[in-house]
C-alpha cells in the first residue's frame, strides 16, 4: 500500500492534494466526500463586506482562464459564524485563506481567524496593497518580510504564504518570507494578464485585466516552486496548471510537499478525486513505497535538493 500522507510544518496531511482557494466551497460536499483531500482550504476572506470587481469577471483563453473575480466576501464576521462550523465536522486540516489592503488589516483579520477548528492561515500577500501604490505584497523581499513579520506577531497557527508569479525576484521573495515566519510557501498565485473582444475591441474583463489559471500557468508555476524549494528551507506547496496526477508528480519531483487544483475542479468537480486515484495508481506501478520519495528527486545536474525537502516535510 503506497504512503501519500505527506507533513507541512507539523501538519500532517493524509495525502498532498488540496484545493486551491477560490475554486473551493461547501457545495463540492454535495458531490463527493470531502475527507478525501489532504486538506481544504477556502476561499479568500476579507475582514469586511467586499462586493469583488465588476463583470464580466472570467473568460476563457486557449483552454485557460482568466479571472477579475475581486474577492467578494461576507466579512469574517459571518465566516467564523458559517464556514468554520461547517467544515469543523471533518478531520481533514483546515486551512483559511486571507487578504488585506494594509497591513494593520491583514495582521487583525490573521488574529481574528485563528480560532478553534483553523488549523493554518494561508495569506495572500499576492494582493495589493493599497499604502504602496497598489503593489502587491508579495512582488518585493523588503515588503514580504515585513508583512510576513506582521502576521506572524498576530497568530500561533501556522502560515502559508502564498506568493505570486508578477515578481522578478522570486528566490529573494522566497527567503524574506521564511525570514519573516512563514511555514509554507504556496507557489503560486495567477499571473496578471490580459484578453480583447476583436470584434468590439473591448477587454473582455469588467476590470480589464485579471489573474491567468489553468494550463497555460503551468510552466510558470512550476519553475517558480522549483526556484523556491531550492531558495528556501520551508515546505513548498505547487499551485498553478494542475489537471492530472502527471502534473502533480512534476510539482513534487521539483520541490514541492504538497500541490493545491483550482481550475481543473471548475471543469470537473472530481477532478481532485481522478489526480488522486491516479497518483496513487502510479506510484504503485513504479514500485514507490511513500508519495515523498519523489519531493525534490529532479536530476538537474546541480545541487540535490531532496534531502533537504523531505527532512522539513518530516
Amino acid at each position: 500500500m503506497v504512503d501519500l500522507s505527506v507533513d507541512i510544518a507539523g501538519l500532517k496531511l493524509k495525502n498532498p492534494i488540496m484545493p486551491a482557494s477560490g475554486t473551493f466551497s461547501e457545495e463540492l460536499a454535495e458531490v463527493f466526500d470531502l475527507e478525501r483531500l489532504g486538506a481544504h482550504v477556502t476561499k479568500t476572506i476579507t475582514r469586511d463586506w467586499r462586493d469583488g470587481n465588476p463583470t464580466p469577471r472570467v473568460c476563457e483563453v486557449n483552454g485557460s482562464m482568466l479571472n477579475s473575480i475581486g474577492i467578494p466576501s461576507k466579512g469574517v464576521g459571518a465566516f467564523l459564524e458559517k464556514v468554520v462550523p461547517f467544515f469543523q465536522r471533518y478531520e481533514t486540516p483546515l486551512v483559511v485563506s486571507i487578504s488585506g489592503n494594509t497591513a494593520d488589516e491583514f495582521a487583525a483579520l490573521c488574529a481574528e481567524v485563528s480560532v478553534a477548528g483553523v488549523d493554518a492561515i494561508e495569506v495572500n500577500i499576492s494582493c495589493p496593497n493599497i499604502e504602496e501604490d497598489g503593489k502587491a505584497f508579495a512582488i518585493r523581499p523588503s515588503s514580504t518580510f515585513e508583512i510576513m513579520q506582521r502576521l506572524r506577531a498576530a497568530s500561533p497557527l501556522p502560515l502559508w504564504a502564498k506568493l505570486t508569479p508578477n515578481t522578478g525576484e522570486v528566490p529573494d521573495v522566497a527567503r524574506a518570507a521564511e525570514e519573516g515566519g512563514a511555514d509554507a510557501l504556496v507557489v503560486s498565485n495567477t499571473i496578471l494578464s490580459m484578453a480583447i473582444d476583436i470584434h468590439t475591441r473591448q477587454p473582455r474583463l469588467g476590470n480589464l485585466m485579471g489573474g491567468l489559471s489553468g494550463p497555460a500557468l503551468k510552466p510558470i508555476a512550476l519553475r517558480m516552486a522549483y526556484q523556491c524549494a531550492r531558495a528556501a528551507n520551508i515546505p513548498v506547496i505547487g499551485c498553478g496548471g494542475i489537471s492530472t496526477a502527471e502534473d502533480v508528480i512534476e510539482y513534487l519531483i521539483a520541490g514541492a510537499t504538497a500541490v493545491q487544483v483550482g481550475t481543473a475542479t471548475f471543469i470537473h468537480p472530481t477532478a481532485m478525486l481522478t489526480i488522486l486515484h491516479d497518483l496513487e495508481a502510479w506510484l504503485a506501478a513504479q514500485g514507490i513505497a511513500s508519495v515523498s520519495e519523489l519531493i525534490g528527486s529532479v536530476v538537474d545536474g546541480e545541487q540535490d535538493i531532496r534531502t533537504s525537502a523531505i527532512a522539513v516535510a518530516q
